[in-house]
């Protein structure tokens, strides 16, 4: 089964700020993104969750991401926000409203329910889907 993974980040770059430093925060947490600025904005867009998913198991974090993932959903994408100082050191920190402006993403997915269970699988064995639903992504 093929997953349709479709992932959307924006990021505030300040004057004070290296627009280099913003490109690799984004980069670190999501690397196969393509960036561009618009308008003191670094916008980028991908398809590949598997260095976020690895960075949140990494950091024992999963049951906090899934708690985060569904918080933020609305239909078939999720919407959170990610430190951009963590993502410069290949961290995963939910951010509450930096003075320097957070990570914005939303991912999109088919079915969202299982990229949640596959990203961040419920340490306490509470499942969105099937487990048949899940196998081989």
């Amino acid at each position: 089964m093929k997953i349709v993974v479709r992932i959307h980040v924006e990021a505030p770059v300040h004057p004070t700020e290296s627009a280099a430093k913003v490109r690799t925060a984004c980069l670190n947490v999501f690397p196969d993104l393509t960036l561009v600025e618009e308008g003191g904005t670094l916008v980028g867009d991908g398809v590949s969750i598997d260095a976020f998913r690895e960075l949140v198991r990494n950091q024992k974090i999963r049951d906090t991401t899934r708690e985060v993932l569904i918080r933020g959903r609305r239909g078939n994408a999720t919407t959170f926000r990610l430190s951009k100082q963590a993502a410069f050191v290949h961290r995963v920190n939910f951010a509450a409203s930096s003075p320097l402006g957070d990570l914005t993403v939303t991912v999109e997915d088919e079915d969202l329910d299982a990229l949640i269970d596959r990203v961040a699988e419920s340490t306490v064995g509470r499942r969105l889907t099937s487990p048949d639903r899940t196998e081989g992504t």
